[in-house]
């Protein structure tokens, strides 16, 4: 044992990705809620403000580009694989 000890197996590099993008979906999602969320007030004069009645700003921010292009999707993951297994000939 020359090369000295190893401190990362190469058994545990999934587990590093996995739990890589788990974090980068969670910071994604802090920092989407802290610049656009109209919920989220950061600065002393905007939560001074209190309740607003902004249902424009809301709608647009629920109402992304991604949630409107699911929606027309059928909720399964393989439509062709499900059809040809549960559809009669």
């Amino acid at each position: 044992m020359g090369g000295g000890f190893r401190w990362v197996r190469p058994e545990v590099y999934p587990l590093f990705a996995s739990v890589g993008v788990a974090i980068g979906i969670c910071g994604f999602q802090l920092v989407r809620n802290i610049c656009i969320n109209p919920e989220v007030r950061v600065t002393k004069e905007n939560r001074a403000a209190g309740v607003l009645d902004n249902f424009t700003e809301g709608e647009k921010y629920s109402e992304h580009s991604l949630r409107k292009f699911v929606r027309s999707k059928s909720p399964e993951i393989m439509p062709g694989i499900n059809s040809f297994f549960s559809d009669p000939q």
